[in-house]
């Protein structure tokens, strides 16, 4: 029998709070992270909001610049290597292995690895960039590169808390951090590793966020309530925000030979592609079906058995009816009716932090016993008839969840959760 990976530890730093109380009394509440933000010092962009990250200050790319709370370590040689989303991912990360009794030299050596996921940070790399186009090559900052391309978690994460098993970042877009728990779901079921830290993070920056406005991707609606509103009729595009959440994924035996909390067990994951569009998702579908299939599948849990699916749901127009198709085939079309919801009404949208993001969410719903609602939902599209989409957090104790996140190029992931026995 191979080792059942669980969940023991969690760390939040996000738009609907820094920590774990406020996060579960936010997603209870209904208690939304987006505000009004002016990109650039421009305010004739028609993008008006994004989720902000309360508590913490980057107004420049220098770090004697940045801001962060006082609860939050981070070491003045560390921070040079480190872009904003580093300073949250230490944050996060830091709460995650207090939450699992860990201290931060039981990371180090073979038995603990470590998967990240970000897209890196656009403002650290542009000021590199741009630095050596003034000098023609001649000067830059060292720690440039280490600082601002995709790898940047993995580099600083890994040599900082001296992690010598498996290490990897995952690109895939708003899916990077669903693969990277996917996969290390794998590394503990084939007994490789014993031990694995997940981190998703990304910047709150305007140049992390303002660029997916020529996609037309972004909500043009400058009401803060009703700027993200997955599922709902009038939806007009994503939020974006940037944080970071870490999860540490143990063997339950080892989890229960040091006496720690089990907070929700990984029972399975899939992951498919559509094989449609560079950027749209698949317009029935299909590969999100797939994935929720063989995710199930390799759960062994039927449809029925599903009690709360925490959406991809970003709040475009497109992306929410192909998922709205997905769950019909999957669920509805067999009999089910699971309540669902996209906490990124909420949250706002995380990109590659999503996935990573949404799986502690599910996590808090199976530990404190709740289902998260679907805020702002006021008229929902009429492909999502048959869905059970709840306006308000119900206080019903799930046993079973099931977690979407899908990004471009058609990558789709889902992860199913069970509450622990």
């Amino acid at each position: 029998m191979s080792p059942l990976p669980v969940i023991t530890g969690l760390g939040f730093i996000t738009s609907i709070g820094n920590d774990r109380a406020t996060v579960v009394q936010s997603l209870r509440e209904l208690r939304h992270g987006i505000e009004l933000h002016t990109f650039f010092g421009n305010p004739a962009l028609p993008v008006k909001v994004a989720g902000t990250i309360k508590g913490f200050s980057f107004p420049s790319t220098h770090w004697r610049d940045w801001r962060w709370p006082d609860n939050v370590a981070v070491d003045r040689e560390l921070v040079r290597g480190l872009a904003p989303h580093g300073v949250y991912a230490l944050g996060a990360v830091q709460q995650a292995l207090a939450d699992a009794s860990l201290h931060p030299a039981d990371l180090a050596g073979g038995e603990t690895g470590l998967f990240c996921a970000s897209a890196g940070s656009p403002a650290m790399l542009g000021t590199f960039l741009d630095q050596m186009r003034a000098t023609r090559g001649e000067r830059g900052n060292p720690m440039g590169i280490v600082s601002s391309i995709a790898g940047t978690l993995n580099f600083n994460l890994a040599a900082h808390y001296k992690i010598t098993g498996a290490v990897c970042g995952f690109v895939s877009a708003c899916a990077s951090s669903s693969n990277a728990l996917g996969y290390a779901i794998d590394e503990i079921r084939l007994g490789r590793q014993r031990r694995m830290l997940v981190v998703g993070a990304e910047d709150m920056t305007d140049e992390s966020i303002i660029a997916f406005s020529t996609l037309r991707a972004l909500s043009n609606q400058a009401d803060p309530a009703k700027a993200s509103r997955p599922f709902d009729r009038k939806r007009d595009g994503f939020v974006g925000t940037g944080g970071a959440v870490a999860l540490i994924v143990e063997d339950a035996a080892l989890a229960r030979s040091r006496g720690v909390k089990i907070q929700a067990e990984l029972i399975g994951w899939g992951q498919a592609g559509d094989g449609y569009s560079v950027a749209a998702s698949h317009p029935e579908g299909a590969g999100l079906r797939e994935a929720m299939r063989r995710a199930l599948a390799d759960a062994r849990v039927s449809p029925g058995e599903i009690d709360y699916v925490n959406a991809h749901a970003t709040s475009t127009p497109a992306g929410d009816r192909s998922e709205a198709l997905a769950l019909q085939a999957i669920f509805t079309q067999n009999g089910a009716r699971p309540r669902i919801s996209s906490t990124k009404a909420l949250t706002g949208h995380g990109l590659s932090l999503a996935g990573a993001m949404e799986a502690a969410f599910c996590t808090l719903a199976l530990t404190e016993g709740f289902i998260p609602g679907a805020a702002h939902l006021e008229e929902p599209d009429a492909v999502c008839e048959g869905l059970d989409l709840p306006r308000v957090s119900l206080p019903i104790q799930p046993e079973y969840v099931l977690n979407n996140s899908s990004g471009f190029g058609g990558t789709n992931v889902c992860h199913v959760l069970r509450r622990a026995r």
